[in-house]
């Protein structure tokens, strides 16, 4: 069962924090895993990685499917300062573009807010290469929907942070697949472990993630803009009833996406779906 050498690999790094890596063949979701584990009281670093999920979910409750042994499916458990707690999916990013950089040879970038797209090249669209979904568990009595008692900005609170990296699919995709999305095999020549893998990524979040606890959130937002596949772009941001079409020009230090409209208005968006127009349709 992998997961062994990963722990060994980890001792020593940056990475040693999450050297509590548990490998199951089969789960409904690793995220759900590691958040019961968490209201357990399992502390921070328990790392949980699976073969195959039943029940993956990406953002807004969709479902998240890969085929069994194809992707990374792995969900970590984070205890930050509440205050920092929103630059977790950002730290997660991050780390797996390096990762995927250091162990499939080629570079990935970020498309705001939590995926890996592997550019296209103006014909032919930007495909999802991993997409991240981050959960928290507020503290007792704390709701972040009403506002009744918020954590305080130094208290902890509990962040799942979950990625699916697509690392081996087959060549002969769906047709609905084939322009959407894209695996390291599609991509690199390179054989890719997933072990390996998971092992580069712990490392980098590792450093980004002690960094970001310390209070340099600086340093992690500007290596994600220097990544970053949104910025500069014309986009349309889905905000469920209504559109905005612009230009994405900045992240702040909250991960917020800032853009200039089409109605020549600076707007930020906390949260919303994006989309990279193509030339033709900017």
């Amino acid at each position: 069962m992998p997961g062994g050498r990963a722990r060994s690999a980890l001792v020593g790094t940056s990475g040693a924090r999450f050297a509590d890596v548990r490998w199951v063949t089969e789960t409904g979701s690793t995220n759900a895993d590691v958040m019961e584990l968490a209201r357990q009281g399992a502390p921070e670093g328990v790392v949980v990685a699976a073969d195959h999920q039943t029940a993956g979910r990406g953002r807004a409750g969709r479902s998240w499917t890969a085929p069994p042994g194809a992707s990374l499916l792995v969900s970590i458990l984070l205890r930050p300062p509440a205050a920092v707690a929103d630059g977790c999916t950002m730290a997660l990013g991050l780390a797996a573009a390096e990762a995927v950089e250091e162990v499939a040879g080629f570079a990935p970038r970020l498309k705001w807010p939590n995926d890996l797209v592997w550019p296209g090249d103006g014909s032919v669209p930007d495909r999802k290469l991993a997409g991240i979904l981050a959960e928290a568990d507020w503290p007792v009595g704390s709701s972040p929907a009403s506002g009744v008692r918020p954590p305080k900005p130094g208290e902890r609170v509990v962040v799942v942070a979950g990625i699916g990296i697509n690392v081996t699919w087959p060549d002969d995709l769906p047709e609905e697949l084939a322009d959407l999305v894209v695996a390291c095999n599609h991509v690199s020549d390179v054989p890719v472990d997933r072990e390996d893998l998971l092992v580069a990524l712990l490392v980098r979040l590792g450093h980004w993630y002690e960094r970001l606890v310390a209070g340099d959130r600086a340093a992690l937002v500007e290596a994600w803009r220097h990544r970053s596949a949104t910025l500069g772009r014309r986009v349309r941001i889905d905000l469920g009833r209504d559109d905005v079409v612009g230009t994405a020009v900045d992240v702040t230090e909250q991960g917020h996406l800032v853009v200039d409209t089409l109605e020549g208005e600076r707007r930020t968006f906390a949260v919303g779906d994006v989309v990279h127009l193509r030339p033709e349709l900017a």
